[in-house]
């Protein structure tokens, strides 16, 4: 049974307005995983078995529509296709391998809310291009992927980069947080997850549609809270923070 496009947009706006409000709840309740793991919410697990787990699974949804879908990809297609693969690989795979945290766990919960979460985004672009889209050609000539295309690598050099910076804070053997310094870390806290923000929102241009606008607003909705939980971790930890430094938006927020 295929659902029409009117259903589909239906489905992905009311999946955008619950980001929304997950948007407000997380600036009140921090995700428990990382620096604020909490064994309050039931079993852990390890926290590289887990993050394999919730990111490996949008890549096996978005693989299964496209497969069984009617559509003939295009090549921009398949570049999108390519694009979004390229950041979960990472994500799954390279990301997890190189954190030198495996002694730390996070709760088997928030894992199958972000297994949850990649199903829904698996789906919505999956099913967009198996059965409603297919790009023409000249859609790589257009502004909106020229310059989606410059924000995604922007985004995605200012990730690598910032979370670089981050894995080598600790030597081997190491346990403890320190501050982060030089790079985008010099204006912000965070600037790993204000690369990923900044990646989504280029995809969203490059794409031109409903479901990478929701990508771009579950981004927001989930990394914003985090940088700014994160943000407020630092003050607490350390005496001698910089104090100019804001959240995730450089001067702003």
């Amino acid at each position: 049974m295929h659902i029409t496009l009117e259903q589909y947009n239906l489905f992905t706006w009311l999946w955008m307005g619950l980001g929304v409000s997950i948007f407000i709840l997380l600036l009140f309740i921090t995700a428990p995983y990382g620096r604020h793991t909490k064994t309050t919410w039931g079993p852990l697990i390890n926290n590289k078995l887990g993050w394999f787990i919730m990111e490996i699974t949008l890549i096996g949804v978005l693989a299964f529509f496209v497969c069984i879908g009617h559509n003939k990809q295009s090549l921009v297609n398949w570049i999108i296709v390519g694009l979004i693969t390229f950041h979960y690989l990472n994500r799954s795979l390279l990301f997890p391998l190189r954190i030198r945290t495996g002694y730390k766990k996070m709760p088997v919960l928030i894992m199958f809310m972000g297994v949850f979460f990649n199903i829904i985004n698996g789906f919505l672009f999956g099913y967009y291009l198996a059965y409603f889209k297919v790009y023409p050609t000249n859609w790589m000539m257009s502004p909106q992927f020229i310059i989606g295309a410059i924000i995604f690598i922007a985004g995605t050099v200012i990730n690598w980069k910032s979370d670089n910076v981050l894995i080598h804070l600790r030597k081997p053997g190491e346990l403890g947080y320190k501050i982060p310094q030089g790079g985008w870390f010099r204006y912000i806290s965070c600037p790993n997850l204000f690369g990923e923000v900044i990646e989504w929102m280029g995809f969203a241009l490059l794409t031109w549609s409903l479901p990478g606008l929701a990508f771009f607003v579950w981004t927001f909705a989930n990394l914003v809270p985090r940088a700014v939980a994160h943000h407020q971790w630092y003050h607490k930890q350390f005496a001698n923070y910089p104090p100019y430094r804001k959240a995730i938006f450089p001067f702003l927020w």
